[in-house]
């Protein structure tokens, strides 16, 4: 996604970190995403040593072993092991109030469903598809920070770390555990970046 032009650096490296996790969690990375991954480089930060374990990984892996990984992870057969929803981390239940008042709020901001799309819009890749437009300015002008923490509060921050934290204890993930890991760590300074600005 290109961010509009009034977009401070800061914000579209922001933008860029909740792309990735809605393209790693909307769909297992083909062989070219694989690759790009591979290339990353990281630092010496606890989220650069997460991004360089991924570059790693994805180095070692096949497209088809991280699509059964996706599977058993987040689709499954009867149940997946993991369900990336609001509601069903709020409620224990799919399809419950937390998606209600998404939609809601998706309505006010200007938010339409992607007809292509078929899971709830509560998933962890469509929250982070959205926060990211809200940003960049996908839905009109880019937010303005209070209706990001708004968003993030209301739909992401009040669930996700418990996700990521689950994702990176799973057994079955050697992939996407990294992936837990950056997501956990994202979440934490995006929580202490919203707090510094409040």
């Amino acid at each position: 996604m290109r961010p509009s032009p009034e977009v401070a650096e800061e914000d579209r490296l922001r933008l860029g970190w909740y792309s990735l996790l809605a393209r790693l969690f909307g769909a297992p990375p083909d062989g070219e995403f694989l690759a790009s991954l591979g290339v990353l480089e990281g630092d010496d930060t606890e989220l650069g040593q997460a991004v360089r374990t991924l570059a790693q990984v994805a180095r070692r892996s096949q497209p088809k072993e991280i699509q059964q990984e996706h599977f058993d992870l987040f689709v499954g057969v009867g149940q997946a092991e993991l369900l990336p929803y609001t509601s069903y981390y709020l409620t224990g239940f799919l399809h419950d109030r937390p998606l209600a008042r998404l939609r809601s709020d998706m309505a006010e901001l200007g938010i339409a469903r992607q007809d292509n799309v078929s899971e709830p819009e509560d998933h962890i890749a469509s929250l982070c598809e959205m926060m990211a437009g809200l940003i960049g300015g996908a839905f009109g002008d880019p937010a303005d920070l209070a209706t990001q923490q708004r968003f993030f509060d209301t739909h992401i921050g009040c669930w996700a770390p418990r996700f990521f934290e689950d994702l990176q204890a799973s057994p079955s993930a050697r992939f996407f555990m990294p992936v837990g890991t950056i997501g956990s760590l994202f979440m934490t300074i995006e929580a202490q970046g919203f707090e510094m600005a409040a």
